[in-house]
């Protein structure tokens, strides 16, 4: 079985000049004016290589500079490749209009064996990440992983900044990471698999790694997560993972991830169609295992605690029923009126223990609501919890193009959660507001003044429609740029 790691495109940085190098493509950037393209920075060179012509060239091709467009040109000998590739960057292209042009070639010249890029000198960090994150391809489970548009070999960029390309290619591979996960089907990964998958991920990082069995979780008081399991013969398990932060971690921060391995939704059972889809309910845990893979690979001083809850959601004669009563970890009790709104029990667990740590921060993510998408769409997170840390971690997803948006949690809907004979329902008796509710009873289960935020990725996680940028058809690795970044601003401002 390949992996992504075998055949992943690898990032370098040129010795020498672009014009001369002997690469198969050679990429420049193009901004989008009123009138004609014109070249973006880093392009100086191979302008003069085509006597100050090339921008007009690109447009006799069709080029208007509009983002992500792709316009080829034969090099003619006026440089060493063969193929001169322009690529619209818009007209005042961000980091992550950079990001998606970068990711947009990336998709284009798939099976590329060496291709040099100029994108990095308008901004290095941006087009790292979007070239790996554009060439990503899953082919885990294909009889020739090379079949169609294979593999980018190596993508060099012209002489820069090698640390920023460095980190970055960090980041990005943390996301990879992460959709691997989120693409292997449920019958190979599976709450024990996943939980192998993430010990081998946690000690190759230098990470301390626990896993919960079944009889442990039970031992432990786990209701929530052995509740939703139970109907499963596939068992559940709780991951832990921690990175120390080094040798003076400015702050704890614990990250709590959703690891639902496939939801048919229980015995409330979901409709057909798409179903097929839930094999992406853990991507929230794929993405706290990758970041505190990545926090670990970057040194970062910040201790990182993951608390990754894992289970299989299946309706069978041993399953929990409507009607139910759980007892959580920690003690409260929660009656279940639908067993499709799993996710919220699995993460109550891991969310009381991860308090425990008494760290600064918790984030919680997860594809928890439906409810997400009516309301934001498929590419927007929408991010709860305590107003001033919630705004942080979506000013920070904004800022490193996973778009995210603050939401309320309004009072007057926790006395929907009320139960006639437990402390709380896992759902309120209509369809509205379904994701601040949620969101509502996750509240309930975090420790008195602790900063957290809860991120609701049903949508951004997993693409069902087509590529677009960097973002591939299938898991996006969203939300992990986002934890990166906010982790890197808890190391820097505590």
């Amino acid at each position: 079985m390949t992996t992504t790691a075998e055949t992943q495109t690898r990032l370098a940085v040129l010795d020498g000049a672009v014009t001369a190098a002997e690469a198969d493509v050679l990429v420049v950037g193009l901004l989008a004016t009123e009138e004609d393209p014109v070249l973006a920075a880093g392009a100086e060179e191979v302008d003069a290589a085509f006597s100050g012509e090339l921008a007009a060239l690109l447009a006799l091709g069709g080029a208007t500079g509009k983002l992500e467009e792709v316009v080829r040109l034969p090099g003619r000998g006026a440089v060493a490749a063969p193929v001169v590739v322009g690529v619209g960057l818009g007209k005042e292209p961000t980091s992550d209009d950079v990001r998606r042009a970068a990711g947009a070639v990336a998709r284009a010249l798939g099976g590329t064996a060496r291709i040099v890029s100029t994108l990095g000198a308008v901004d290095p960090a941006a087009a790292a990440e979007g070239t790996l994150l554009g060439a990503y391809r899953f082919t885990a489970f294909k009889g020739d992983p090379t079949a169609g548009k294979g593999p980018i070999g190596v993508v060099e960029f012209a002489p820069g900044d090698a640390d920023v390309i460095a980190h970055a290619s960090t980041v990005a591979e943390a996301v990879l990471a992460a959709r691997d996960l989120i693409n292997t089907p449920p019958n190979a990964l599976y709450p024990e698999t996943f939980a192998a998958r993430a010990r081998e991920l946690g000690e190759a990082a230098g990470l301390e790694v626990e896993v919960l069995d079944d009889d442990a979780l039970l031992a432990g008081g786990y209701g929530g997560i052995m509740g939703v399991g139970q109907g499963s013969s596939r068992k559940p398990r709780l991951v832990r993972l921690r990175w120390s932060g080094g040798s003076a971690p400015v702050k704890k921060v614990a990250l709590v991830g959703k690891g639902i391995t496939f939801d048919t939704g229980g015995i409330s059972i979901k409709p057909a169609a798409g179903m097929d889809h839930m094999t992406s309910d853990m991507s929230g845990a794929a993405a706290v295992i990758a970041t505190t893979v990545a926090a670990a690979r970057l040194q970062l001083p910040v201790a990182v605690t993951a608390t990754v809850p894992m289970a299989e959601n299946m309706p069978s004669d041993t399953a929990y029923r409507p009607g139910d009563v759980l007892t959580m970890y920690g003690g409260k009790t929660v009656e279940v009126l639908n067993t499709d709104a799993e996710g919220r029990l699995i993460l109550a667990d891991a969310m009381v223990r991860a308090a425990e740590d008494e760290p600064d921060y918790l984030v919680e993510t997860s594809t928890l609501t439906g409810a997400q998408m009516v309301a934001l769409g498929t590419r927007t997170a929408g991010i709860m919890g305590s107003e001033e840390f919630r705004d942080r971690v979506a000013a920070l997803g904004r800022a490193v193009g996973e778009d995210a948006w603050a939401m309320p949690l309004p009072p007057h809907l926790r006395p929907e959660l009320d139960s006639r004979i437990a402390d709380l329902a896992n759902v309120t008796g209509n369809r509205f507001g379904g994701m601040l509710a949620a969101g509502i009873f996750l509240r309930e289960f975090v420790a008195k003044d602790l900063p957290w935020a809860h991120v609701d990725i049903a949508g951004p996680s997993f693409n069902t429609g087509g590529a677009w940028g960097y973002t591939p058809k299938g898991g996006t690795g969203v939300p992990v740029r986002t934890l990166v970044a906010l982790l890197e601003d808890v190391a820097a401002n505590g």
